[in-house]
């Protein structure tokens, strides 16, 4: 059991009381590496446009990418949103935990879109709930519950309160930077209309370090903040001219003896809407949450119905309405986004996506759309786009972007029939001047780009430039960089491409696009050939350099051995024994899952971003390789498969490190195997100014590969052929709005055009509309 709370169950949806006094627990406190120590635990929520980072100290950062990475209201030290009571009696008390009543501590519950604080002075009770509504909203509902508990009435003043504290996330920026560069760009006028406070924020100049790019595209339109009262709330505005202007609603409250009295506000950014009944918003977005959020049972992990829907909201809260772009970001997040400041690798947004092709399809087409948009007119892919949303292409250009596009496509598809959707129009990044194209132009570019531009490299295998998935993979090669670079083949991407290239040509085939589906086909044979010659007896080599030098032969690297199951290039024998082996090595004493290299390496002191041995890719455990990990062994030994995907599970962290807070709801791309100095936690490159240790929740990976892995288990999966796979009973099921896989392998699906599904009993087509099997 964590240290910090439990789980339960409000409105039928999972939550997490924590109940503990983190001041008074020794192992609260904890080390972002980058920033000070600090006892704060926090969960970004969000719905499809704003991202609310709750704490355990009561109070709210309030996050927008809209228009670019910038917080609204920025949580350091801590963040804003709060209640404070003023009683006749002169008491004067609150939801942060600095101004609990004394002798008390606050539950704050942490739901899937929504944060409580419960708070109890003698006989009055203040709950305060803060909801990110379904849908678009760009602000935040706030509901704050006075009752008398003891049959007495109360007379009291209530102060809503915002810090407005912006901050421009721009890459690679300090916190210091980052304040400087919103002091020099905005102003923020503070004034009352009506029953509320609106904060306009007026142009002054543009950050030094944006001079080159458009101030629309970095800072984004003219912003207003507003906080109101809304419904029958009547409110005072004050405000006291600090620094950071303070925004102060202050409401007179007549509790009647036994009773209750709800108030209503909302703050963030002003699109202009009306809240006329707060409550029935409230409510419905509750009863919209439970509908679309997956349901899911499991004979073999119980905690399943739990996490299930748990990843789905807060992996689905990670979207944001891209006001550049169009469609929707769904960006990485944790220190990627939150800390260091940008939106990558491209890759990201394309896999965290797949999942919601079974519960939320029209997101996941939404993110396909949106990231392609950032290719170049030649199909080049960038690594990632900055906090001003810019492409930003130095340090590193990876040579797998492609196949990620091409395999959500080709899910998507799968899934859900809708072949219309490739002949709409995708815009291209206006840095990039060019006109608009259809979806499936799009992916024909990236598809002519991986084949011409990325090319083959050394032994025929796909070129790796200067990455492929693993950013890491050219310096722990152990050769020269720029002939690796220039020459070097990475048997990972061979791996993956002979997977995905047949199961995109599937989608070619639909689409009408015969000539690059047959291309795609006959290179994925070729370089199935190539990864199947790359067996040494134990498993399968890592990379190719010039002059005879081979990475990953004396070591196993993990990531590429499921692709070589999944692509055919290993054999029964092979992947039997392969998979014995990562059990043996890999997957021994490591509760939270396969390490990424066994032995684990130790430091490359040149970088420091491995600088320990069993952090990151020198041993730690990484939710996107485990993922894969479940999904071949789940062909072949599914008590492994269930095993390893219960080691990714928030319940298998808690009960390894049960006093570490990341992990309890959240967690980063990867974390700490038994062997580092920090086993639990995540990795860190102080020597850089950059740690996934300094925002070490809300990495989608932690959300997105436990779901996609659970439907893999469930036998889900692209043919080669365009169709779906559906497995044989497993006696665990998953169930959405648009598709349902029972026990018994049974099922239905909600298809937007022809699709055909196959199970072990045969093959079923239909679409549009329910199919079921």
């Amino acid at each position: 059991m964590s240290r910090f709370g439990s789980w339960s169950e409000e409105q039928g949806l999972p939550v997490f009381a924590y109940q503990a006094d983190h001041e008074a627990l020794p192992e609260a406190e904890w080390d972002p590496i980058t920033e000070p120590k600090t006892r704060r635990h926090w969960l970004s929520i969000g719905n499809r446009r704003i991202f609310a980072v709750v704490a355990n100290d009561g109070t709210v950062g309030l996050l927008d990418e809209h228009d670019g990475i910038r917080w609204l209201v920025a949580p350091d030290p801590e963040g804003s949103g709060v209640s404070i009571v003023e009683e006749l009696d002169g008491a004067r008390w609150g939801s942060a935990f600095s101004d609990r009543p004394q002798g008390s501590v606050p539950v704050r519950t942490f739901g899937p879109t929504w944060f409580t604080v419960s708070a109890q002075s003698a006989g009055l009770r203040l709950e305060r709930t803060l909801l990110c509504p379904e849908g678009e909203a760009p602000w935040v509902l706030v509901r704050v519950r006075l009752s008398s508990v003891d049959g007495r009435p109360y007379a009291m003043r209530h102060i809503e309160e915002w810090a407005l504290r912006p901050r421009f996330a721009n890459f690679l920026g300090t916190t210091e930077s980052r304040r400087e560069a919103a002091q020099r760009s905005v102003r923020f006028d503070v004034r009352s209309e009506g029953a509320g406070l609106r904060a306009v924020e007026e142009r002054l100049e543009a950050a030094a370090e944006y001079e080159a790019w458009p101030l629309r595209q970095v800072f984004g339109p003219p912003l207003t903040l507003r906080l109101d009262a809304v419904g029958n709330t009547k409110a005072e505005p004050t405000s006291d001219g600090e620094a950071h202007p303070v925004l102060r609603l202050v409401t007179a409250v007549e509790v009647p003896a036994g009773g209750s009295v709800d108030l209503w506000f909302r703050f963030g950014v002003d699109d202009n809407s009306a809240v006329p009944d707060p409550k029935a918003l409230f409510d419905s977005s509750i009863r919209a949450l439970a509908s679309r959020l997956p349901k899911a049972e499991a004979d073999r992990a119980r905690f399943a119905s739990r996490e299930i829907p748990w990843h789905a909201a807060i992996l689905t809260g990670g979207s944001c309405a891209d006001g550049l772009l169009g469609n929707h970001t769904l960006n990485q997040g944790s220190a990627y986004m939150y800390s260091i400041g940008f939106n990558g690798a491209a890759r990201d947004p394309f896999q965290h996506a797949l999942p919601l092709v079974y519960c939320e399809p029209d997101l996941a087409l939404s993110v396909l759309r949106n990231t392609s948009s950032w290719a170049k007119p030649d199909g080049d892919i960038p690594y990632a786009l900055d906090g001003s949303k810019k492409p930003f292409t130095i340090m590193w250009e990876p040579s797998d972007q492609a196949l990620w596009s091409m395999w959500l496509a080709a899910e998507y598809a799968a899934a859900t029939g809708n072949l219309a959707a490739f002949d709409a129009e995708v815009p291209y990044h206006p840095a990039w001047v060019a006109e608009p194209v259809a979806l499936r132009e799009h992916l024909s570019r990236q598809f002519r780009f991986f084949v011409d531009g990325v090319g083959l490299g050394e032994g025929g295998h796909v070129r790796i430039r200067n990455a492929d998935w693993n950013d890491m993979a050219i310096v722990d090669c152990g050769t020269d960089r720029d002939t690796m670079i220039a020459e070097g083949g990475s048997v990972l991407n061979s791996a993956m491409a002979a997977w995905v290239l047949p199961v995109y040509a599937g989608l070619c085939d639909r689409l009408g696009e015969r000539s690059q589906a047959g291309e795609a086909r006959a290179l994925a044979v070729q370089l199935r050939e190539k990864v199947a010659g790359e067996w040494n007896g134990r498993w399968f080599r890592r990379a190719l350099a010039p002059g005879g030098h081979v990475v990953g032969d004396k070591d196993c690297w993990l990531e590429v051995q499921p692709w070589a199951i999944l692509c055919g290039a290993a054999d029964e024998r092979q992947s039997r024994e392969l998979l014995a082996t990562i059990d043996e090595l890999h997957r021994a004493g490591s509760p939270l899952g396969a390490r990424v290299r066994w032995p684990v390496a130790a430091a490359d002191a040149e970088t420091g971003l491995t600088s320990q041995v069993g952090n990151a890719t020198s041993g730690g455990t990484w939710f996107s390789i485990n993922m894969t990990l479940v999904w071949a062994a789940a062909k072949l030994d599914p008590a492994l498969a269930w095993d390893e995907w219960r080691r990714m599970s928030l319940a298998a962290h808690t009960e390894a490190y049960p006093a570490i807070w990341e992990g309890t709801l959240s967690g980063p791309d990867s974390f700490n195997s038994p062997e580092s100095m920090r086993p639990g936690r995540t990795w860190a490159a102080a020597e850089i100014r950059s740690a996934m240790q300094a925002f070490p929740v809300n990495n989608l990976h932690s959300h997105c590969q436990p779901l996609l892995s659970y439907l893999r288990l469930l036998g889900v999966e692209p043919t080669e052929e365009g169709s779906l796979r559906v497995g044989a009973g497993t006696g665990a099921s998953f169930a959405s709005r648009t598709f349902e896989v029972r026990a018994d392998g049974s099922g239905r699906l909600s298809a937007l055009g022809p699709v055909t599904v196959e199970n072990s009993r045969g093959k079923v087509e239909a679409g549009p509309g329910e199919a079921t099997w």
